[in-house]
């Protein structure tokens, strides 16, 4: 006789006890999410500043920390957190305030690479955020010193620490040297 195993939701994943633990849902099978180091957090905090100050100042939207939920994907449910993104004001104001996960995908995901970061989960983050229709994701990679930004699978601009990032038509405006993300 065959067992079932029944898939988690966001909701399931929303309604855990604090266990002091992160996770992201991916097609309804937990996932536990590794703490980051020092690099990881100082490099994600550099280009959340400078992010964050250009869309506030120009009304574009909201900027978020790894502290928000996206749910790309139902049933199965899939619950992804990057450590940083952007959402247009006008999804906000659509969506309104609520309390649980937003309800699809970041204009923008950025994504710092940590050294216990495997290709193929990356690969999978990928997937998952372009499925849901995520406009752009950068990939910041602190041992090359680059900044990968992807605007779907398959077109993709590799930065040296010489380039400067820009949001394109994603973040109009918002301009950071390369150089400035991991220093």
């Amino acid at each position: 006789m065959a067992t079932t195993t029944r898939l988690m939701t966001a909701d399931d994943l929303l309604g855990m006890a604090d266990d002091g633990l992160r996770y992201e849902l991916v097609r309804g099978e937990l996932l536990r999410i590794m703490g980051t180091g020092l690099e990881h957090a100082l490099i994600a905090d550099n280009c959340y500043g400078s992010i964050r100050d250009y869309v506030r100042n120009a009304n574009l939207g909201r900027v978020f920390t790894s502290q928000l939920g996206y749910r790309l994907a139902s049933d199965p449910d899939t619950v992804r957190i990057p450590d940083l993104a952007f959402i247009r004001r006008e999804r906000l104001e659509a969506v309104g305030v609520i309390k649980g996960y937003f309800p699809g995908p970041p204009d923008l995901a950025i994504e710092v690479i940590s050294p216990n970061d495997r290709y193929r989960d990356v690969e999978s983050k990928l997937s998952d955020y372009f499925a849901a229709r995520t406009r752009m994701v950068i990939l910041l990679e602190p041992d090359g010193r680059t900044a990968k930004v992807y605007r779907s699978p398959t077109d993709v601009v590799v930065l040296m620490e010489a380039d400067t990032l820009d949001g394109a038509d994603v973040v109009p405006g918002w301009r950071m040297p390369v150089s400035e993300i991991f220093d």
